[in-house]
């Protein structure tokens, strides 16, 4: 039977006072010899200045929110978010200076008694158990030092240690060590910990929590209570002893805080659904102006144009606008991965965009459709082309143009082009207003080659498209393509009364002290008088009222705006306005496939954009369009074009000798087109001033 051999128990180490004497003449010897190499080494060494401490601004994170202020996005290099010491818990600065630094108001910046209680301690155990690196020397060691061990940087250390706590007070050391302190989970300072792991302010920590966390910079990894509790706790233990021996906290008070329960909560951004390509054309206009290391350390707060719960409204519209479609064509099962839209929403007076969708997985594509997206837009171009004719008086609303079979000099002399209307029927003479609400294509054609392809180009530059454009007639039917957000900017000319807005994405900017440094400022270009912008309103009043746009007509507000469609159903738009937002839709497929047979943009873009409306007219204060001088209502025949004169009779109420369908948007009275009678500049006056309707104006 074997035997079981036992372990003699060690002998205990009983320690006299000769090694204890020992000890402590040793320590004094060797902290001699510290404070010599220390004065050597000031002499000897080159070391970094300390005067950039008394201004410390650390990397900072930029903050970025929404229009209503709600955090969306945090760019940074390291994160953190300075705070002052007055900011911080009286009970988190207690236990930092428990379990970093006890003395810390006491020794001047390098704790000799500290050195000689590790070394005793350290001999005890018979191995390091405790160190004696103090608060300061761990802010020159993060600040002006590399990482790197070794003696030489040991005696650095202590050197700048001495000459920052000679410099600075110990509130402004302090302030910097928790500040700058790494504290795990990308988290550096205090208040960024409390953000990362209790979704807290730094101010509203309690006891345990200001323990944890007190108990982090000794090893961040280690001690990371997401991923190791029990070794956190343990630690949490340890530093609310030291809390009680140094007279902070009572026993009780420690034992509750140990028993309380830790709740772990980061933190958590909840930008709105596909501001993510949003969030890229602010980031790279920023880059841009202040470089990317200032973007990511500069401490900056932007202030977006971007509304929240429009950006929500827009995906939701968008996702149902695109299901309908699907339903659509159940025999085409690639179309649902294929099809892809944009929206565009953008304040008409100031270039605000708020909101923006350009569909897809960010992190799979970050290509904006919205904003880089070529398109071609259809019919959605003719109303530059009309606004050009207009401005320069070749037409006017009630101008008859037939709508005729043509064929013009193509490409090469063998081969005409012979433009066709969608639905390949011809109406003969009809007018303006009529042809661009039913969206003629060869009227559209006619009105290009009389105000000529130049005059065109001019116009569509000055409406805010930067884009090159065809230098042939295919112009007017939208054959170039242009990106969505032009297209915006172009259609804010008639709201504005013939001003462009410029897109903007940021409201205001402050640097890290609060400061605004910027503001948005409207960026407007005039591109045509008020008037004809004025008939351009009432000629897009009529493309909702009577034309291709009636979906939007259920909107319930005043709004005017266009369709378009694309070759073959390539493409589906609706370009709109209220009084106070334009919004732009696109709806295509990948490859530029079809969407399918007569998937038009006023069945399919025009409805999304309409669903998506409803949301601005909780924050109209207009409530219609603002009428500019020179402008004079006049009933008009559309089938001749010719001004139906009025009759009075005894009892002075205005008879209108004109169906309501026959009435026609303001003429220029300066256009050349016809000469209004004084008497009835005077009969318009008198309507207005009396707050008369003639009945016209509420179709």
């Amino acid at each position: 039977m074997a035997k079981i051999l036992r372990k003699r128990p060690g002998k205990v180490r009983v320690w006299g006072s000769r090694p204890l004497i020992f000890i402590i003449i040793s320590s004094a010897s060797v902290v001699t010899l510290v404070v010599g190499g220390l004065i050597v080494g000031y002499m000897l060494l080159g070391l970094p200045d300390i005067s950039g401490l008394q201004s410390y601004n650390p990397p900072m994170v930029t903050e970025v929110v929404d229009a209503d202020h709600h955090p969306i996005a945090y760019w940074y290099k390291e994160k953190r978010w300075p705070v002052s010491l007055s900011q911080v818990p009286k009970r988190l600065i207690e236990a930092f200076l428990s379990a970093e630094d006890s003395r810390f108001y006491e020794h001047p910046g390098i704790d000799f008694i500290g050195v000689i209680r590790a070394i005793v301690k350290n001999v005890e155990a018979g191995e390091i158990v405790e160190g004696a690196s103090t608060i300061t020397q761990q802010v020159t060691r993060s600040l002006l030092l590399t990482p790197k061990r070794s003696w030489m940087r040991k005696i650095k250390e202590a050197i700048l240690a001495w000459q920052i706590d000679a410099a600075l007070t110990k509130n402004q050391i302090l302030t910097i060590y928790l500040n700058q302190i790494y504290l795990g989970q990308g988290a550096y300072g205090v208040e960024a910990a409390a953000r990362t792991y209790f979704a807290k302010h730094v101010g509203d920590l309690n006891l345990a929590e200001c323990a944890l966390l007190a108990g982090l910079p000794k090893a961040p990894s280690r001690y990371n209570p997401e991923r190791h509790m029990n070794l956190a706790k343990r630690r949490q233990a340890y530093v609310l002893r030291q809390m009680v021996e140094g007279g902070y906290i009572t026993p009780d008070e420690a034992e509750k805080a140990r028993k309380a329960p830790i709740r772990l909560r980061s933190e958590s951004l909840n930008p709105p659904p596909g501001s993510s390509y949003f969030l890229a054309e602010v980031k790279r206009e920023l880059e841009e102006k202040y470089g990317k290391k200032r973007l990511l350390t500069g401490g900056f707060t932007i202030i977006t144009t971007l509304k929240s719960d429009w950006q929500i409204r827009a995906r939701d519209t968008v996702l149902k606008g695109i299901d309908n479609l699907c339903k659509r064509h159940p025999g085409d099962p690639g179309l649902k991965r294929s099809v892809q839209a944009a929206l565009v929403a953008m304040d008409a007076k100031t270039g605000a965009v708020e909101a923006l969708w350009s569909g897809g997985d960010f992190k799979k594509s970050q290509f904006d459709l919205a904003t880089q997206g070529m398109m071609q837009p259809g019919s959605a171009f003719k109303p530059i082309v009309y606004t050009a004719a207009l401005s320069k008086g070749l037409i006017a609303p009630n101008t008859i143009i037939v709508d005729e079979p043509i064929s013009l000099p193509g490409s090469n002399p063998q081969t005409p082009w012979e433009p066709e209307n969608f639905d390949r029927t011809y109406m003969g003479p009809v007018t303006v207003r009529k042809a661009l609400a039913d969206s003629r294509n060869i009227i559209a054609v006619k009105v290009a080659k009389m105000v000529g392809l130049p005059a065109i180009h001019n116009m569509a530059r000055n409406m805010g498209i930067e884009v090159p454009l065809a230098n042939n007639l295919s112009i007017a039917l939208g054959s170039s393509a242009v990106p969505v957000i032009q297209m915006v900017r172009a259609y804010s000319t008639f709201p504005n009364l013939g001003k462009n807005a410029k897109p903007q994405f940021i409201q205001e900017i402050r640097n890290r002290k609060g400061e605004i440094i910027e503001q948005l400022r409207p960026v407007l270009h005039r591109a045509v008088d008020p008037v004809t912008a004025y008939q351009m309103i009432q000629l897009l009043k009529a493309v909702v009222q009577d034309g291709t746009g009636r979906y939007a007509k259920m909107l319930g507000i005043p709004v005017a705006g266009k369709t378009g469609t694309t070759d073959n159903y390539r493409g589906a738009w609706f370009i709109g306005f209220s009084p106070e937002v334009v919004t732009a839709v696109w709806v295509g497929r990948k490859g530029r496939k079809s969407l399918g047979r007569m998937e038009t943009g006023g069945r399919v873009a025009c409805p999304i954009w309409t669903s998506f409306m409803t949301i601005t007219k909780e924050n109209m204060t207009k409530q219609d369009f603002p009428i500019p001088q020179g402008v004079a209502f006049v009933p008009v025949n559309r089938q001749t074009g010719e001004i139906v004169l009025p009759t009075v009779d005894n009892n002075r109420t205005i008879i209108w000798e004109a169906m309501r369908e026959d009435l026609l948007p303001p003429l220029h009275p300066s256009s050349g087109i016809f000469s209004l009678p004084s008497w009835l500049r005077r009969l318009n006056d008198f309507l207005f001033n009396r707050h008369h309707s003639p009945p016209w104006r509420s179709q």
